[in-house]
């Protein structure tokens, strides 16, 4: 009997573990989550409310980016604070840039607006980081993701192969969802809190006229407040939209006596929203809905 258990136990092959992975923002946490699937959990360092263009990493959390096998992230361009923590990795640790990506599809800044470029010192040039608020991004790096794990875990490539193609799917139906609901309003000037909406307005034929502050999220000066206030007196904008990060103050303060109105606030990072496997579905469906209510009226 002896021999028989220690038999059936040399017998069975030992398990792979899976790639411990770490994530710098919700929708790319949520990316990661649906191609994992049930194998594994992805963990996300950009705390709920946060800012993801300054953010302090807790211990903890630094020394999660230092033990990953695999961290996904956007890039410097987005999550510097970041940059500095991947140093400390062994050479030839796994990390995947997701802006630096065969297929994906790059926008420099000001690209949609009006009222873009240099202001008060501020030169406001260069890639764009806020790729994923293009969808098309979104299916491409799924196929990315699923290939580098396949990689770190070659015994569940089938899975994560699977699970990136239905990911696609379900995002393809998505975006023609999303496309059909913003098409009464193709075409309509919006003004924007920061300048992060190139790629989603890109995608869906929005135009984006201002926004207040820079890319960075940086507090705009009164030249560039002065100018945009200009636009909005000339009552050709429909709306405005604050962020959740941001106090709407400001925003208040640049329609009075104007007829623009308000919209709901958006999240391009969705900071807000609960993380996980629908976060990326959540936020662009949460912001075509915001546009689309405001404008639409």
């Amino acid at each position: 009997m002896r021999y028989i258990i220690t038999l059936l136990l040399t017998s069975v092959p030992a398990l792979a573990e899976v790639p411990r992975v770490v994530t710098d923002i919700p929708p790319v946490h949520a990316l990661v989550a649906q191609v994992m699937g049930d194998l594994g959990q992805p963990e996300l360092l950009l705390a709920r409310g946060a800012d993801e263009h300054d953010f302090q990493l807790r211990p903890s959390q630094a020394g999660a980016v230092a033990d990953a096998d695999l961290v996904v992230w956007i890039g410097p361009e987005l999550t510097p604070w970041l940059a500095s923590a991947l140093e400390t990795r062994p050479e030839g640790a796994a990390a995947l840039g997701l802006l630096d990506a065969t297929g994906t599809v790059l926008r420099d800044y000001g690209a949609n607006e009006a009222h873009g470029g240099d202001h008060e010192g501020h030169d406001h040039a260069g890639v764009d980081p806020h790729a994923w608020l293009d969808p098309g991004n979104g299916q491409v790096w799924l196929g990315l993701i699923a290939a580098e794990l396949a990689r770190l875990d070659p015994e569940n490539a089938g899975a994560y192969a699977a699970n990136a193609a239905q990911a696609a799917g379900r995002l393809k139906e998505l975006d023609a969802g999303i496309a059909a609901r913003l098409a009464a309003v193709k075409g309509q000037p919006l003004v924007t809190f920061h300048d992060a909406y190139g790629y989603f307005a890109a995608h869906y034929g929005l135009d984006v006229a201002g926004s207040l502050a820079l890319g960075d999220a940086a507090a705009p000066g009164a030249a560039r407040l002065q100018d945009l206030r200009a636009v909005l007196e000339a009552g050709e904008i429909p709306c405005i939209f604050p962020e959740t990060q941001h106090d709407p103050a400001l925003i208040e303060r640049m329609v009075e006596g104007t007829r623009v109105r308000i919209g709901g606030a958006l999240d391009p990072v969705g900071s807000s929203l609960e993380p996980g496997p629908g976060a990326y579905a959540a936020l662009l469906e949460g912001m075509a809905g915001t546009i689309a209510s405001c404008l639409g009226q």
